[in-house]
Order: structure tokens, then sequence, then C-alpha cells
């Protein structure tokens, strides 16, 4: 079996030939991010988000930190913080589990359409590529003293900006 640098490598060697854009930070294999298209026939279709990705030490044995810097509207996603639950991100979700985002998580079980097209429009406001992609305005990507966990379990989180102060 390979050890777990190996698998880190590996799997690190695999995003950076697929279809996303792989941006390394601080000439490690610990920290990048990825920016992803929105899945095509989905109201996410046509915006491209950036995420924050974290190896641990004991990954593959550890859960990655994951959390958009890109705004989403999404109720997996704390809407200020980007973060992610990470026992949203090891299973299927649903409503059912504990939302970051209870308004969204909400709208969406009462009020499809209207879920539907705030979707639409922060992908609208924040997703779409532009011409100027590297020159974004504040409000499109926060920054990594914005991050923070809104999870009851501090270890279930996701976080997306520097983990040492």
């Amino acid at each position: 079996m390979s050890s777990p640098s190996k698998r880190r490598e590996m799997d690190l060697m695999k995003l950076m030939m697929s279809d996303y854009k792989v941006e390394m930070i601080n000439d490690g294999m610990q920290e990048f991010y990825v920016e992803f298209n929105g899945p095509k026939d989905s109201i996410y279709e046509g915006g491209v988000w950036k995420i924050r990705v974290e190896l641990p030490d004991a990954y593959p044995y550890k859960s990655p930190s994951v959390g958009f810097i890109t705004k989403i509207y999404h109720p997996n996603v704390d809407e200020m913080s980007g973060s992610v639950c990470l026992d949203v991100i090891n299973q299927t979700w649903s409503p059912m589990f504990d939302p970051l985002n209870g308004e969204a998580a909400a709208l969406m079980m009462r009020d499809r359409p209207t879920y539907e097209q705030r979707v639409k429009e922060y992908c609208e406001k924040y997703a779409k590529p532009r011409a100027d992609t590297e020159e974004m305005s504040s409000d499109d990507e926060m920054s990594e003293d914005e991050y923070a966990s809104d999870c009851d379990d501090e270890d279930d989180v996701a976080i997306a900006g520097k983990l040492d102060p």
C-alpha cells in the first residue's frame, strides 16, 4: 500500500491533469485553489466557482478542508464564510442535514422556484466568468480573514481560510 504522501501526490496530479484549474498555495502540496464550472443542466450551469482546499497531514485518512472563495447560494455552504460541513461532503446532501445556510434550505424546501431564482442571481452576480477575472471585486471573493465556522461541531467543518492565525 502506498504512503499517505504518495497518495496525496497521486491525487493532486490527477486533479491537475483534469479540466479543473488548480493553483498551488505557498509552493506546497497541502493547500491549493480549484476553479470549476457549475454542472451542466443544473441551476448552477454557466457559473465558475473557486474553492480553497487544504489536505491535512493525515490525508487520505482525514478529510480535506474545502471552502468556497466565490460566493454561492446553497444550503450546504455558509453564505458568509464559504465553509462546508464535512459530514455533508462525505455523504449525499439533503435538507434533513444540519444546513449551514438555513435560509437557503428552507427556501429550497418551501418555494423551489424562488430558491432557483436566487441561485441564478448569485451565479450572475458572483460566478459569471469575466474578461477581468484576475481583478475581482471584494464582493465577488471573500478574504481569508472572513472564514469562520457556523457548524455546531468544529471538527466537522471545512474552513476555506487559513487555519493558523
